[in-house]
């Protein structure tokens, strides 16, 4: 007695179910609707869809006004978009799910700058729509000598990604990615194979080889159907049947084991049929003929099972405000919530992510009903993180993070969503350092220690600081000598000077150093953070101290003096101070010169102050210069002409008025004062004195009274 096997995954496939499934429930909603093309490559389809008022249009611009135009499986180029958009068309898009993961990376790669290769059909409409999803150079081929004609004709050097039309042939796609390897140094060979498409062309291939004739069942134009041919006639006798019509008895009569397998396109009725007329005329006992043809279990079956908790790669298909939309290979539509997306509440999705971009994810929730899973960015990220800290922690590796809260006594940072607690102590080089400017900034960590049961994680960032500190300063002391200039940032300040990092170690800048002219405190010249050039003066190699200089020769302002001044110069200068035998005035910021009191006037002048104050501005005359002591002697009264020195006695003469003025006044009161003072002395002393004669008194008067 013959057997008959029918393959399990005979029939519509996932992509092709959904788009005549998406034509049957516009009819049924009541909408007049219009296929870009016919919707699947199987007349059967095509002429029931007609008899229900279903007509097929070449391009955008033969749609009937008030129709809906369905696109179909094998998808469109962007340009067709583009002009349903302009004529305002309402568009229902059945593109498969496989064929739209193409055109997203095509579209990604070509933006990257890679060059497209395209493996399958030129004329097919799918690969069709390839082509028109790439921005930039794209090529198709489908031998050999085609793709050897695509290399020669390029850089072999220039990257390269190839994909493959989803109905493509497995085996020798593998083979033909193996040739590609060979000729490009930089090539990304995707595998973009419909998994239902793998699997049926795996199967049909089992199924010839264990039968004496095989039956592909499906349209003649179709590019999968014709892939399953081929693949079964490899190992048995096969014929191609559109539908029970084609069948003869001479085709199997004798046969032992007969197969049967469909196309993508071909509908559960038609593969049916078939089995029933092959049951009809001649005794078979049937494989798979008492099952029902479960169709709905094959497109479970064609994609992959997700569950809860399980981590998935989705590659983004839209970026809305709340929301990113990702395709995850699954029949669901995957949606990736803001919250579960970023902890950043005032980012903008876009800018975190963009069309075609894959991302790891992990599933919170899978609702079948409604179609959608729902994702999380964030846990699995936080997932990675852990590995990543975990990893880190054991092999004392430094990793990156990002500083996302300052909290007590230290900051959080955080390494794809682990966060990191480091400690103030650790959070800078020197202790006491300010840390706030860390905050939302991408630092290196050393992970010091972790518990992943807790969760809990101690990061230095000091270490890292200290490490490349000390690399910087065998470099600096291994190059470093008295002479050499360097840039470097004030540290600290003390009393005693500025310390200045030079870049791996501090040098001391002594407060002599800082400045020509005399100053109490560095902090009058440099400030902490200041970036300064400074010149090495003293090494001391065993205790690791560098002295450094910040002031420079030709900023002394004895030097620039002695340049621009010499003997017998007259000038104009200020008092800027007085003694008992003259007068400073300054002459340039950083030299004074002294005007002796017989240089002021040639009238005899008992102090200075009869002729100056601090802040007066005089004519001068540069009579002497000590070279050795730094110190420079002025005459006001040799720069002065006779009419200049008589006005300026004339000066002297009131002031020395008003001198002599001041002073009786002041000794006027200060005798008054002292004449109060005496008087209220003797006032105090009188009531003492008067005492004892009013006593005196009394006891006279005592007698008398008695007699």
């Amino acid at each position: 007695m013959s057997t008959i096997t029918l393959a399990k995954t005979a029939g519509f496939c996932f992509g092709v179910a959904r788009a005549v499934d998406t034509c049957e429930k516009l009819i049924e909603s009541g909408e007049k609707i219009v296929t870009l093309g016919p919707i699947i490559h199987n007349a059967n389809v095509i002429n029931d869809l007609e008899s229900r008022g279903v007509s097929i249009v070449n391009d955008p611009s033969e749609v009937p006004e008030g129709y809906t135009m369905v696109i179909r499986s094998h998808g469109v180029p962007d340009s067709v978009y583009d002009k349903c958009r302009e004529l305002g068309i309402k568009v229902a898009d059945a593109t498969c799910p496989f064929v739209r993961k193409i055109h997203m990376i095509v579209g990604a790669e070509n933006t990257e700058h890679r060059d497209v290769i395209i493996c399958g059909d030129r004329k097919h409409p799918e690969v069709e729509g390839i082509v028109g999803s790439c921005s930039g150079e794209c090529s198709v081929f489908s031998t050999e000598a085609e793709l050897r004609d695509i290399f020669l004709s390029k850089n072999p050097a220039n990257p390269v990604i190839m994909v493959a039309q989803t109905t493509f042939n497995l085996l020798q796609y593998k083979e033909f990615s193996n040739t590609a390897k060979g000729y490009f140094s930089d090539i990304d060979c995707r595998h973009t194979i419909c998994n239902a498409t793998a699997e049926r062309q795996a199967e049909a291939e089992e199924l010839a080889r264990n039968s004496d004739v095989c039956f592909v069942i499906g349209d003649r134009h179709s590019s999968n159907t014709k892939k399953l041919y081929d693949v079964c006639a490899k190992h048995c006798k096969v014929y191609l049947i559109e539908n029970p019509h084609d069948l003869r008895l001479d085709m199997y009569k004798g046969a032992q084991h007969i197969g049967i397998t469909a196309g993508a396109s071909t509908p559960k009725a038609i593969i049916e049929e078939v089995f029933v007329r092959m049951s009809e005329t001649t005794k078979i006992e049937g494989i798979g003929a008492e099952e029902e043809l479960d169709f709905a279990q094959a497109i479970e079956e064609s994609m992959p099972v997700i569950r809860r908790s399980a981590r998935v790669i989705g590659t983004v298909t839209e970026v809305k405000q709340n929301e990113v939309i990702v395709d995850i290979g699954a029949k669901q539509t995957g949606v990736v919530p803001f919250d579960e997306f970023t902890d950043d509440s005032s980012a903008d999705l876009k800018d975190l992510c963009k069309k075609g971009d894959e991302i790891s994810l992990v599933v919170i929730k899978v609702n079948d009903q409604e179609g959608i899973t729902t994702l999380s960015k964030k846990r699995a990220d936080s997932q990675e993180g852990i590995a990543l800290v975990e990893k880190a922690a054991k092999e004392g590796t430094p990793i990156e993070a990002y500083v996302s809260d300052l909290v007590n006594k230290g900051l959080i940072a955080k390494v794809k969503g682990v966060s990191l607690f480091v400690p103030a102590s650790y959070a800078t080089l020197r202790r006491g350092e300010p840390y706030e400017g860390l905050l939302h900034q991408n630092v290196m960590v050393k992970v010091i220690e972790f518990d992943p049961r807790k969760r809990r994680a101690i990061a230095s960032i000091r270490d890292i600081l200290q490490d490349e500190a000390n690399k910087k300063r065998e470099e600096l002391w291994s190059s470093i000598e008295v002479g050499k200039e360097y840039e470097g940032t004030v540290k600290s300040l003390t009393n005693y000077g500025a310390f200045v990092d030079i870049g791996g170690s501090d040098g001391m800048v002594h407060v002599s150093e800082l400045s020509w002219k005399r100053i109490r405190h560095p902090s009058e010249v440099v400030k902490v953070g200041d970036v300064i050039k400074v010149y090495v003066k003293e090494l001391d190699p065993e205790k690791g101290r560098i002295s450094l200089g910040y002031k420079r020769d030709e900023d002394n302002p004895w030097t620039i003096f002695k340049s621009q001044y010499t003997e017998g110069d007259e000038f104009e200068a200020t008092v800027v101070s007085l003694t008992k035998f003259g007068a400073f005035l300054r002459i340039i910021p950083g030299v004074d010169g002294l005007v002796h009191i017989s240089e002021i006037s040639t009238e005899r002048l008992s102090e200075p102050g009869e002729a100056l104050s601090v802040g007066d501005v005089v004519k001068v005359k540069l009579i002497g210069i000590d070279e050795e002591r730094n110190r420079v002697s002025l005459s006001i009264k040799q720069a002065l002409s006779e009419e200049e020195m008589e006005e300026f006695n004339a000066k002297i003469e009131e002031r020395k008025a008003a001198i002599a003025e001041r002073k009786a006044r002041k000794a006027a009161k200060a005798a008054e004062k002292a004449a109060q003072e005496e008087a209220a002395a003797a006032a105090e002393e009188a009531p003492a004195e008067a005492a004892p004669a009013e006593e005196a008194s009394a006891e006279e008067a005592a007698p008398a009274s008695e007699e």
